[in-house]
């Protein structure tokens, strides 16, 4: 095995252990700002609190990834990250626990810019899409086991022990992360650093093709944040319990884990928007579908078909991103790639919840699909322009 192939291996996990101190904590964080006196609007400005420091730092963190390298920042943001999950051990109030999720946002901005950089710059020229998939399936990973893990642990154990756990394994991250040697051109001169701006991230956004990997992954966190609110409550009217929300959930992260692999296999052979598209459609006919299920397991069908979509979508859209910036823009890139997952989640959930609470349930996840619509359009105009250029050539 090749150093290369061993840091992206290492990185995949650092990702893993990077990002499952987050989802470990959403299942239980409104609980626990209950539990310390919080009332409903508190719980929300808690809970929402991480997701705006975390926009914020994952620009200024992708900056500063271009002019100085990827390993301190991101060794900085997950011991940041470990004091983070400590100190909520020691929240007596809510506004405690307030001060420490806007810190952990911030700490935990760093993560996502810096390892998505380290997994285009150690990707080999042909084997993009596969890199990407590794880093994928990393956040796949951590979100199945992060749901699953955090309310069993603090059901069973106590919040102050899931706190301890979490510390612990993103101390572990930041030792192997100090492992990773940076290659001699990860640290960008002065002189070649792009001067960032407002005009310089509008520019990244309205990128040909860039512009492609930008809004089509805020449309898969965007549906992914509507679907994990009404899900349950859809559940529900059919007569069955969270115990289902659960399977559903798990059906959905293991297809979108195991087929990225595959997915990223088929961008680098056959480019990234057949395979963008493909798993764009396969995304919009599943949320079609989904609230038209009558059973659980017509619903375990259609919640495969969305993870198969998924799986196939997010390493083609990922090595979009790589394929069209330059090495000294890897860090702002990724960080907007990043600001747009987080931002996605954060908005889609509440938008969907308020369309569902005027028009129902069923309704509010009928349109979720609409959010797709100008991402499979910009995919086939430029996957009609690729071939339109091949014709001419």
């Amino acid at each position: 095995m090749s150093l290369r192939q061993k840091i992206i291996q290492l990185n995949s996990i650092i990702t893993f252990i990077g990002f499952l101190d987050t989802h470990l904590l959403i299942p239980i964080i409104a609980l626990y700002a209950t539990s310390l006196g919080a009332n409903i609007g508190t719980v929300g400005l808690i809970v929402g609190l991480y997701s705006v420091t975390n926009i914020i730092t994952n620009i200024l963190g992708g900056r500063w990834i271009d002019k100085l390298g990827y390993k301190a920042p991101l060794i900085l943001g997950l011991c940041g990250d470990a004091i983070a999950m400590f100190l909520y051990t020691l929240c007596q109030a809510p506004w405690h626990l307030a001060l420490v999720r806007a810190f952990h946002g911030f700490s935990g901005g760093l993560v996502g810019p810096a390892t998505m950089s380290i997994m285009a710059k150690y990707a080999q020229p042909q084997g993009k899409g596969r890199a990407m998939s590794f880093y994928g399936i990393a956040l796949a990973a951590s979100t199945l086991i992060g749901y699953g893990a955090g309310g069993a642990i603090a059901s069973h154990l106590g919040y102050p022990f899931l706190f301890y756990i979490g510390s612990a394994l993103l101390f572990v991250g930041a030792i192997l992360a100090s492992i990773i040697s940076p290659p001699k051109t990860s640290i960008v001169s002065e002189r070649k650093t792009p001067s960032y701006n407002l005009k310089h991230i509008v520019g990244l956004l309205t990128r040909n093709k860039l512009s492609t990997s930008y809004v089509s992954v805020f449309a898969q966190y965007f549906s992914f944040g509507g679907v994990v609110a009404l899900l349950p409550l859809y559940i529900s009217t059919l007569g069955m319990e969270a115990f289902h929300v659960g399977i559903l959930l798990a059906i959905f992260s293991l297809l979108f884990i195991i087929v990225q692999f595959l997915g990223g296999r088929v961008s680098d052979r056959k480019g990234r928007l057949t395979p963008a598209a493909i798993g764009l459609g396969l995304g919009m006919i599943a949320l079609i579908l989904m609230p038209l299920s009558p059973n659980f397991t017509t619903l375990v069908i259609v919640m495969a078909l969305y993870g198969i979509g998924y799986g196939v979508l997010f390493p083609s859209i990922s090595a979009l991103l790589v394929d069209y910036t330059s090495p000294e823009e890897y860090g702002i890139a990724t960080g907007v790639f990043h600001a747009l997952i987080t931002v996605g989640v954060a908005v889609g959930a509440p938008i969907i919840g308020w369309i569902a609470s005027s028009t129902g349930v069923r309704i509010g996840l009928t349109i979720i699909f609409i959010i797709f619509i100008p991402a499979l359009v910009m995919t086939l105009i430029n996957l009609r322009e690729k071939s339109a250029n091949k014709i001419a050539s």
